[in-house]
């Protein structure tokens, strides 16, 4: 992918990473993870989409299966505008609000009203979830968004079949819209959205409702058109125009949804403002997107989640002929889609940077599956070959010309991400040691992952829905993570950081946070020595009087703990409130050394932490992606200064 080096050096100011190439040998937009692409015969690794409704009336017509999927496809649109119906009345909150009080699991949604159809609602975990505004408002969240994705499910059935009553249906739900969009008050203090809470998804959801317009546009008059832009469109346009004036994922679907408004209601200028202006979508590209490939705000769920939305408006430009424009955007877009699998751990799980929910696995074949008509690769058109979708109908894919090998994961410093990787053997760590902007910025500079061949040793859980309180004070916060802390705290984001070295050849990196605190700083060094996994890290206090300096480690295994440790009900006691999340939590002193066996299945590490002096750790069970749980020690002595020495031994059983 790019040339493996030996490097010792500052980092760069964190305005000067985003979009500068670091490494002289990189290759071209268009070389970058070639293996992957199919190109066209002119050498551009994405195609411009078709739409072929003659063809996908014969499909329909002479092909069992079509003929079936079609039967589905007008059962589950009847089923819905039979019985669904938006209202005025609802008040749309956060989705993010639509998590368990328990332990902040997102809960199952149906489309039974809340409180008329349903006295209850449920979560993985809690079989009586009371409902409340909040919990409300983020099911009607989810609700219009269903919605919204009838409305152009049922529009592309009328241009199928010509049966007028799909195309009635969808418009009368854009005349609802138009009616009464000015009639709901905005929800999110500093947003002006008022269908949902938050202009995102305004903009999510306005791409749906724009693309039901398109496809109604020979059912319909062009005056009732014009009342849908002057009473919908062209006020959520506004709205989305002024908001988010920034490099940030949300400005990006942002600048995607208005530029789709443009193309179909034939406004050039309002086109060139969405592209063109300051945080139009070029520039969104250009400063979003690192030279390595990974969108700056660092969660790797954000790669996808910017592509979803380029995959929209890139369609939809292919559509109307104007995919030429935004040539160089799809092909760096196509790169930040494939980035993520080469640095995948072995059993196909992600490193969690930042504050994606959950933990996200590749290739995510569906995902691939789902943008080929832009983006035709190995793997999406290997997994789309027997998709029955509107995608598909339209726009048969191709077979793959060759088999869709997965790419090596070898060591890399992403410098301008600021992460690394280290491969070697049976280890594989990933280190995220800076960060480039405070969006979704966590307290975990310095925060690393590890396996060890397929075992998951320690990862990062991400957080779970934003509105929680579990969010706020524990899965965002250092003592979630594997850093050193001081007081109970880890890093004040955001902290680009310093690399001070990587060398893929001696399985090493080192990396510093001057600033990791206002009142200290920290270092990091982790180093794969054949069968050992070596962790060095230090925390130093700016202060002259002793603090807590601590750090925490979290383990997927089992870990044995010796009868020393005893359970103690003051381990939350004068601390942050992070750690009231920890339960069954035991504790013992050591001095200079202590080790422990964690089982992993037929893996077992030895686990050995080394500290100069007497120190405590305490153990306990943490919240790991919900609702599971794991294991996890905190280690912690006083002073100005401590390092923290934590060796990984890898022990298998013999093979017979």
């Amino acid at each position: 992918m790019r040339a493996l080096i030996s490097v010792r050096l500052m980092a760069l100011p964190s305005a000067l990473l985003v979009g500068t190439l670091n490494v002289m040998s990189a290759p071209t937009p268009e070389q970058a993870f070639s293996e992957l692409k199919i190109y066209s015969a002119n050498g551009t690794p994405w195609r411009v989409p078709v739409e072929d409704w003659a063809g996908a009336r014969q499909r329909i017509a002479s092909e069992k299966q079509w003929t079936d999927w079609l039967r589905r496809e007008r059962k589950s649109v009847d089923d819905w505008t039979a019985k669904r119906q938006d209202r005025v009345t609802w008040v749309c909150g956060w989705y993010h609000d639509f998590v368990s009080p328990k332990d902040a699991s997102h809960l199952t949604w149906t489309p039974d009203v809340p409180g008329e159809e349903a006295q209850f609602l449920t979560s993985p975990s809690d079989p009586l979830v009371e409902i409340t505004p909040k919990i409300m408002g983020g099911w009607v969240c989810d609700f219009r968004s269903r919605h919204a994705d009838m409305m152009e499910r049922a529009a592309q059935l009328y241009r199928l079949t010509g049966e007028e009553k799909y195309a009635n249906w969808a418009a009368s739900q854009l005349d609802f819209y138009a009616d009464h969009y000015l009639e709901w008050k905005p929800q999110h203090k500093g947003q002006e959205a008022r269908l949902y809470w938050q202009t995102l998804d305004e903009a999510t959801n306005g791409i749906k409702y724009i693309n039901t317009v398109r496809l109604l546009d020979s059912y319909t008059d062009p005056a009732r058109k014009q009342r849908w832009w002057d009473k919908f469109f062209k006020p959520e346009a506004d709205v989305l125009g002024k908001s988010l004036q920034t490099i940030h994922n949300i400005a990006t679907w942002h600048r995607c949804a208005v530029a789709q408004f443009a193309l179909v209601y034939h406004d050039d200028a309002l086109w060139h403002e969405a592209i063109d202006g300051p945080f139009g979508l070029r520039n969104q590209i250009a400063k979003g997107i690192t030279a390595d490939y990974f969108w700056y705000e660092q969660s790797f769920h954000y790669n996808e989640y910017v592509v979803q939305a380029l995959i929209t408006l890139f369609t939809q430009a292919g559509l109307a002929g104007r995919a030429s424009e935004l040539a160089h955007e799809m092909t760096v877009g196509e790169n930040l889609m494939l980035s993520p699998i080469y640095v995948r751990f072995p059993n196909g799980l992600l490193p969690n940077p930042a504050d994606g929910t959950g933990i996200e696995s590749v290739p995510h074949r569906a995902f691939l599956a789902s943008t080929y008509r832009v983006f035709p690769t190995t793997l999406g058109l290997t997994e789309v070959a027997h998709d029955r979708n509107w995608n598909t109908l339209l726009d048969p894919p191709p077979a793959s010309p060759r088999t869709d090998t997965l790419p090596s994961v070898t060591s890399q410093n992403l410098e301008s991400s600021r992460m690394a990787l280290l491969k070697h053997g049976p280890w594989q760590v990933f280190l995220h040691y800076g960060q480039l902007t405070a969006s979704h910025s966590q307290s975990e500079a310095l925060n690393f992952s590890v396996a060890y061949n397929d075992t998951d040793i320690t990862h990062d859980p991400g957080t779970v829905g934003y509105g929680s309180p579990y969010h706020k004070e524990y899965y965002t916060k250092g003592l979630n993570h594997n850093v050193p802390l001081i007081n109970g705290e880890g890093s004040a984001p955001p902290q680009p950081g310093e690399l001070l070295e990587f060398s893929a050849e001696k399985t090493r990196v080192s990396a510093a946070q001057p600033k990791y605190r206002s009142n200290a700083n920290a270092s990091r060094t982790l180093v794969i020595e054949g069968n050992r996994l070596v962790d060095t890290a230090t925390i130093r206090s700016t202060s002259l009087a002793p603090q807590a300096l601590g750090l925490a480690l979290h383990v997927q295994g089992k870990v044995r703990l010796p009868d020393a440790f005893k359970p103690t009900d003051s381990f939350a006691t004068n601390r942050p409130a992070a750690f009231s999340y920890w339960h069954d939590v035991t504790s013992t002193t050591y001095k200079d050394q202590a080790s422990f066996d964690v089982a992993y299945g037929s893996l077992t590490l030895r686990v050995t932490f080394s500290v100069p002096g007497e120190f405590t750790i305490w153990h306990g069970s943490t919240p790991d992606v919900p609702p599971k749980r794991r294991e996890a020690f905190y280690l912690e002595t006083h002073g100005t200064e401590a390092t923290f020495t934590t060796t990984f031994l890898a022990s298998e059983p013999e093979r017979k």
